[in-house]
């Protein structure tokens, strides 16, 4: 069974899925952006697991393109995937390589853990200014490359509207069914 893609603009913290993709610094301590949404809904729970983490596996901070599982504390979804994207550096530094790798190891992970649904940010393009038009193609082609594995359901949570915009432009672009929205869920 193929991978059903859907693209919803809306707040990642409110799905309830089997994990959520936080776009985490490489600290695993929460900031700003999707990062500080997703600890403060998920209650100290995530930051406790995230602390413990960084501090038996990862004490000089988890790599770019790496991530990590942790509980969805308070959260609707049942765990949180922390994947440290690059910071956009100009685009000489690697960074669109390092970006299919994060993706590919979330759904790696997503994979190993048999989730049947994730939803995933826009990683990279908040604080860590990856250019949105840039990186997702990267984001989508990534999908498509893995969509005959888990998840069955993968939603690309936009934060705005001109996000959603360019993920439904790529996708029809690209000629995938998508469904807008989360009400199928």
């Amino acid at each position: 069974m193929a991978m059903e893609i859907f693209v919803w603009k809306g707040d990642i913290t409110s799905i309830q899925t089997d994990a959520v993709v936080n776009a985490a610094n490489s600290s695993l301590a929460g900031g700003g952006g999707v990062d500080g949404a997703i600890h403060r809904v998920g209650g100290p729970k995530i930051m406790e697991e995230s602390r413990i983490l960084k501090i038996k596996k990862y004490p000089n901070g988890l790599p770019t393109g790496q991530c990590v599982l942790t509980s969805g504390g308070q959260l609707p979804a049942k765990y949180v995937i922390h994947a440290v994207g690059p910071v956009w550096k100009g685009g000489d530094y690697q960074e669109a390589s390092l970006l299919e790798t994060c993706y590919k190891n979330v759904l790696q992970l997503s994979s190993d853990r048999a989730f049947e649904s994730i939803a995933v940010p826009s990683i990279s393009t908040g604080i860590y200014a990856y250019p949105k038009e840039l990186a997702a193609p990267i984001a989508i082609q990534t999908v498509l490359d893995h969509k005959d594995q888990f998840p069955r359901k993968l939603i690309f949570v936009c934060f705005d509207q001109e996000t959603k915009d360019l993920y439904e432009k790529i996708l029809n672009q690209s000629g995938v069914n998508f469904k807008e929205g989360i009400s199928s869920l």
